[in-house]
C-alpha cells in the first residue's frame, strides 16, 4: 500500500472536514487485536489482556473508511501506546517521512494562522504537532469536552473500517489458523487491501449517524468565552490542541448538536 501523496492528504483533509467536521485532519489511527494460534517458541508474547493470543494491526484510514496506512505484526501482549512508539508509522510521522502538506489556515479561523495537518488517535497515542489525541478525562471543562467529542467523531472512521473489514473478511475476527508470523501478516495485509477494493467498487459513502436525523436548529450557547489562543510556526502540540478546542466553540465552526452530545445536561461552566 503506497504512502499517500501530498495531494491525496489534502483530499483526505477536505473529506474529514466535509464528513466529520474536522479541519486539516488527514487520518484516524488505531490498533486492532486479531486472534491467532500461538506461534511456536513465543511463550506469552502474544497473549493479551483479553486472555487470548493475538497479533496487532496498527492502521490509519481516511474519512471514507478506506485504509491508507497499515502495519501488522505486533505482539498482542503490548498496549497500543507501546506498539505505536515502536512502529514505523510513528517514526515517519515524527521524522518527516510522510508527505504531510505544509500547514494551512483553518476555515473561518479569524487568526488566519497556518495550522498543521494532523492525524487523530486515542488517549494511548502521544500528543504531537501532527498527531492529536483527546484531553485526559480527569481535567475536563466544557471546552475540552467539546474538543473530545469532535475528535471522537473523526475517530469513528477507523472504528468503522475495522468493523466493516472484519464483517466482510471473517479472517480478521480470527483465530487465524496459521503458525507462521510472516504468512499471518500477509493474510492481514491482503484483507485490508481487498476491503479497499470492495468498498470502492460498492461506491457507498459512509454518513456519520449522529447527523442523519439531527435537529440542525438546536440551540447553541451564546455566552461562551472563546480564549485567545494565538499560535505560530513553532507552537507546541499542547498550544495547537488548545487553539483547535477554542476554534470548535466559535459560532461559525460549532456544530448545532455538539453541546447535547458532549456536555452533561445542566453543566454551564
Amino acid at each position: 500500500m503506497p504512502v499517500p501523496t501530498q495531494d491525496q492528504f489534502k483530499h483526505f483533509a477536505n473529506r474529514f472536514e466535509l464528513l466529520w467536521n474536522l479541519p486539516n485532519c488527514i487520518g484516524a489511527l488505531d490498533g486492532k487485536h486479531i486472534q491467532i494460534e500461538k506461534f511456536p517458541h513465543t511463550g506469552f508474547e502474544n497473549f493479551n489482556y483479553k486472555h487470548f493470543h493475538s497479533t496487532v494491526l496498527m492502521a490509519c484510514c481516511d474519512a471514507d473508511c478506506l485504509f491508507t496506512i497499515i502495519e501488522p505484526g505486533f505482539a498482542g501482549r503490548n498496549s497500543d501506546g507501546v506498539i505505536f512508539k515502536a512502529c514505523a508509522m510513528n517514526y515517519w510521522m515524527t521524522h518527516g517521512g510522510f508527505n504531510i502538506p505544509s500547514p494551512s489556515s483553518l476555515r473561518h479561523d479569524e487568526s488566519n494562522t497556518p495550522f498543521p495537518y494532523y492525524f487523530v488517535g486515542d488517549e494511548a497515542i502521544p500528543l504531537s504537532r501532527n498527531l492529536l489525541r483527546p484531553y485526559s478525562s480527569r481535567t475536563l471543562d466544557n471546552t475540552k469536552r467539546i474538543f473530545n467529542y469532535r475528535l471522537r467523531r473523526g475517530r469513528k472512521s477507523i472504528e468503522c473500517v475495522f468493523g466493516m473489514a472484519a464483517e466482510k473478511f471473517a479472517v480478521l475476527n480470527g483465530p487465524i489458523r496459521c503458525r507462521d508470523p510472516t504468512t499471518v501478516n500477509d493474510i492481514i495485509k491482503s484483507a485490508c487491501i481487498l476491503h479497499n477494493f470492495v468498498w470502492k467498487r460498492e461506491g457507498i459513502e459512509y454518513r456519520p449517524h449522529d447527523t442523519a436525523k439531527m435537529d440542525e436548529t438546536a440551540e447553541v450557547p451564546t455566552n461562551i468565552r472563546v480564549r485567545d489562543m494565538s499560535i505560530h510556526e513553532g507552537s507546541s502540540a499542547t498550544t495547537l490542541r488548545n487553539h483547535l478546542a477554542n476554534y470548535f466553540l466559535s459560532l461559525r465552526t460549532s456544530l448545532p448538536w455538539q453541546w447535547k452530545f458532549a456536555v452533561p445536561e445542566g453543566n454551564t461552566e
